[in-house]
């Protein structure tokens, strides 16, 4: 979001939660946010996760992958304050009941799947979320070369500024979705205020400190049976590897 939003706007900054100007397609409804209202930048821009068989078509689609016991840490962080009381549930009973439970077209598996299986198109950008964290710079470039953004020295040195973790950590309160947050807590009656920030530190490898080894191991049998078994990769490092030559042809 914060890429693209400063790279269409030279990094404009004037709002609330960056999800009023890139807003969500799956939550703009009830939030009362208008999709064909105008932008303040070209191109138009929309966050989303679904996956490509949901996600509506004719547009440019930039995707990033992450390793999912990463994936699945993050997910029940964020979802604390939001969905759940902290400290009301552990994570290896959350995961049992939702990451590892699903593997239709709208979970992770599925997901994945689905936009590997597009990976050569030319309006889609599939990036994974370890190497988009090693080299800033160079996903700033490669971003704006996508969009069709040309980018100067001064748009490109401000928007690597604002993009950075530090920035967003200073000014998080914009990137926090304030305004789904606020829905969430009413809906599923929790306290109002809670801090469930989006901008945290982010660490490749932080399940290795959080994921319980059996709730790890459930991950490994879950890869073998549903990507392995599909796609040919033995974990996702070797697929993780597999897109970084994919980028490295393009």
């Amino acid at each position: 979001q914060q890429i693209v939003h400063g790279l269409r706007t030279r990094g404009d900054m004037d709002f609330d939660d960056i999800s009023r100007v890139v807003p969500w397609l799956e939550t703009s409804t009830d939030l009362g946010l208008d999709l064909h209202a105008p932008q303040r930048g070209h191109p138009r821009a929309f966050n989303s996760h679904l996956n490509w068989y949901d996600v509506p078509k004719g547009g440019r689609y930039i995707v990033s992958i992450r390793d999912p016991k990463d994936a699945l840490v993050s997910a029940f962080r964020f979802g604390e304050g939001w969905f759940f009381e902290p400290g009301s549930i552990g994570i290896a009973e959350w995961a049992r009941n939702g990451f590892l439970k699903k593997r239709d077209k709208g979970s992770y598996w599925g997901h994945l799947i689905s936009w590997w299986e597009q990976r050569e198109r030319e309006n889609v950008l599939l990036l994974c979320y370890e190497e988009m964290r090693k080299d800033l710079p160079g996903l700033v470039r490669t971003v704006a070369e996508f969009i069709g953004i040309e980018l100067d020295d001064e748009l490109f040195d401000i928007v690597c500024r604002q993009s950075s973790l530090d920035f967003m950590l200073a000014h998080k309160d914009r990137f926090d979705d304030a305004l789904m947050r606020a829905h969430s807590e009413k809906i599923a009656g929790l306290p109002k205020g809670s801090d469930s920030a989006k901008v945290r530190v982010g660490v490749v490898g932080q399940h290795r400190y959080e994921l319980p080894p059996e709730i790890s191991a459930e991950l490994d049998q879950i890869w073998r049976e549903e990507i392995e078994a599909k796609l040919g990769f033995e974990n996702y490092d070797a697929l993780r590897q597999a897109l970084v030559e994919l980028r490295a042809r393009r």
